[in-house]
């Protein structure tokens, strides 16, 4: 079980991908709230100041791409870790943009749920 510390933000405008991830956080153990625009991610970001963020990227503005940058330009080295999701770009030269824009990683749809929880634990509670 992890710390109930731990807080996962899940921003994804397509609502079965947000109550997956969800159920699947909880059962782990984390503390994890959905968003399903990046406006309504962005200030869920901002008040529960997440370790970890995990964004769909092809998203309605502010997409993912935003949403990161955003993120890092407010939190700087104090940023949650951030892992880029999607399902239209898989190539890659995404992947690079992905990190490129502020992501610490990039899983393309549908996730494998062991390899996004390794990724998850890797951050460390607040």
């Amino acid at each position: 079980m992890v710390s109930s510390r731990s807080t996962v933000v899940v921003i994804d405008d397509e609502p079965d991908v947000v109550v997956t991830l969800l159920a699947l956080l909880r059962d782990a153990g984390y503390d994890a709230e959905g968003f399903m625009s990046g406006r309504a991610g962005l200030e869920g970001i901002g008040k529960l100041d997440p370790d970890v963020v995990i964004c769909d990227i092809a998203m309605p503005l502010p997409n993912g791409w935003d949403i990161a940058r955003e993120v890092r330009s407010r939190k700087g080295d104090n940023a949650p870790l951030m892992i880029a999701i999607s399902g239209k770009y898989t190539h890659a030269a995404d992947r690079i943009l992905a990190q490129m824009t502020g992501f610490n990683h990039y899983l393309a749809k549908p996730c494998d749920p062991q390899a996004l929880m390794a990724l998850v634990g890797e951050a460390r509670p607040k």
